[in-house]
């Protein structure tokens, strides 16, 4: 094989892996979306360089994934009015194209996901909008108190410890529970993060197409299976996909 011949026969697995997919797992923040959510909720609240701070802190190892999430909401600690202020006030931000992808997959009969660090109250709206059933949203949930008679309204209470991706290595994870209880054959997982990376792994994700729409990061450009910048060629390809067996 030539280098060219071996690259075009990578190109054409990887677009025939893409093709054969049953299911396709998607990052939120700076990939469906153009921003980061909890970046975003913490600017609102005015703790913005509190919360930065204590991710670069994060980033630098040391922490596991779930301290550093306790610690910057311990900062930022919002209500449940907080919340539903911030959601009002801040539509969701769909990354250009998006929304044709996930129609383009569902109209294949994929089964689209979901899967983030960000909050299941966050992401609803999102699903909403892309048609993607609110049962398919895999994140961390917001906790507050209860106010009696009128239920989980009132001030900050943690976050659910029991979330997939409240943990380290939380994406695969989440991934192989999927493939596992629906049994799967094909899983795909796009992503800008190194976390979405990490999902491609025996038993999770069969292939990694990063995403650099928005933000492109080193180590997700060089172990991606492919990378993109834009979802054109996503929905080019899907679209000419048949009902033939591949």
């Amino acid at each position: 094989y030539s280098f060219c011949t071996l690259l075009g026969d990578m190109a054409t697995k990887v677009q025939m892996t893409w093709l054969k997919a049953d299911a396709v797992c998607f990052d939120v923040d700076s990939t469906v979306c153009v921003d980061e959510g909890i970046d975003e909720f913490a600017a609102y609240l005015g703790k913005k360089e509190e919360v930065a701070a204590w991710t670069t802190k994060a980033m630098g190892g040391g922490v596991t994934f779930q301290e550093a999430l306790s610690a910057r909401l311990n900062i930022m600690r919002p209500s449940y009015v907080d919340l539903q202020d911030f959601l009002a006030k801040n539509p969701p931000k769909l990354s250009p194209g998006i929304k044709e992808l996930v129609a383009a997959l569902q109209a294949k009969g994929v089964t689209v996901y979901l899967v983030s660090g960000g909050f299941t109250q966050m992401i609803h709206p999102i699903a909403d909008i892309l048609s993607v059933p609110r049962s398919n949203v895999y994140a961390n949930t917001f906790l507050f108190k209860n106010i009696q008679g009128k239920g989980n309204v009132g001030g900050f209470d943690g976050f659910d410890t029991k979330a997939f991706t409240s943990k380290t290595g939380g994406k695969p994870a989440c991934l192989k529970h999927l493939k596992n209880k629906f049994k799967y054959n094909t899983m795909v997982m796009i992503g800008d993060g190194a976390t979405d990376l990490e999902a491609r792994q025996p038993g999770a994700a069969d292939l990694f197409i990063g995403y650099g729409g928005v933000q492109v990061r080193e180590k997700v450009f060089n172990g991606a299976d492919w990378f993109v910048k834009s979802f054109t060629p996503l929905i080019d390809l899907t679209r000419t996909r048949t009902d033939a067996k591949l």
